[in-house]
């Protein structure tokens, strides 16, 4: 098993510079959210993507080049990867370091290929917009359990919350986000998603699913890029702030304006951000299933 590319040399120069440059656009996300968690300070939008996507912060600041680039690297350094590398995915040769897919064991290939499979079958499902971001609302309805209310208060009272959930359809088809909904809610989805109908039911216009493609992205490293990794955290971190904007929490204390879609124009607006940021995950996605070709699994 081999990248199914002509590889690309970089000299130890090269790639230096780009692991240095990596580590700094990095930092702007990694630094900052070290520095509050010392402090104790939390942030309902920063830190949920290094809470509900736990991965090191190393993993964003490591710079690695994905499947089909060699390193050079000097026969008498140490290691045969450079640092910060997963010595176990690496192969060294003729004075490079490699990604090797030869080192993947069973399960690791299957685990990819069905990374692959989902993400193409969400590239080919039609767009819905039409969810106006009710999972957040759908999940603390009647109150027993606000998962954020240690770090930030509800904007609303909880009778117009429960109204607005009991007025409106609920569609979400992502699992991850159902599973959280009050159990007198999930009956209110017009969708019932499980975690073995992700391949079936999840689509390129869902917030979630495109938050998603952070996740994809760090379980298809090393034979994916960094600079693709961060690009999935970035736009992440963008679908994030619409996600908690639109919802029932108030923001105010970290000067974010409520997307208010208990409005028609609030749906509006929603739905007109949610196309911006859908547009922008398309590339990246098909990125990640082009990245996962580039080793035959």
């Amino acid at each position: 098993m081999l990248c199914n590319l002509s590889n690309t040399y970089l000299s130890a120069s090269a790639w230096g510079v780009r692991a240095t440059l990596h580590r700094a656009r990095a930092e702007q996300y990694t630094l900052a959210t070290r520095k509050r968690r010392d402090r104790g300070l939390p942030h309902p939008i920063e830190d949920f993507l290094f809470q509900y996507y736990p991965y090191p912060f190393a993993l964003l600041e490591l710079w690695q080049p994905g499947c089909g680039t060699m390193l050079e690297w000097e026969k008498t350094q140490e290691s045969p990867t450079p640092p910060g590398f997963s010595t176990r995915y690496y192969s060294w040769a003729d004075g490079y370091v490699f990604a090797d897919p030869r080192n993947l064991t069973t399960k690791e290939i299957d685990r990819l290929s069905w990374i692959s499979e989902l993400l193409t079958a969400t590239k080919d499902r039609t767009s819905n917009f039409a969810c106006h971001g009710l999972h957040e609302w759908a999940m603390v309805y009647r109150g027993k359990n606000v998962r954020h209310e240690k770090i930030t208060p509800l904007r609303l009272p909880q009778a117009e919350i429960d109204a607005l959930v009991e007025s409106r359809t609920i569609c979400c088809s992502h699992h991850d986000a159902f599973r959280f909904f009050a159990g007198e809610a999930r009956p209110m989805n017009h969708l019932q998603p499980t975690l073995d109908r992700r391949i079936e039911l999840e689509q390129p216009g869902c917030v979630h699913a495109n938050m998603d493609l952070y996740k994809w992205a760090a379980k298809a490293m090393p034979w994916i890029s960094s600079d693709l990794l961060l690009d999935c955290f970035e736009l992440a971190l963008e679908l994030r702030d619409l996600d908690m904007r639109a919802s029932p929490y108030d923001l105010a204390a970290w000067g974010r304006e409520p997307v208010y879609i208990e409005t028609a124009e609030g749906r509006r607006v929603y739905e007109t951000e949610q196309r911006r940021l859908a547009a922008k995950a398309g590339p990246l996605r098909e990125r990640l299933i082009a990245g996962l070709k580039r080793i035959e699994i």
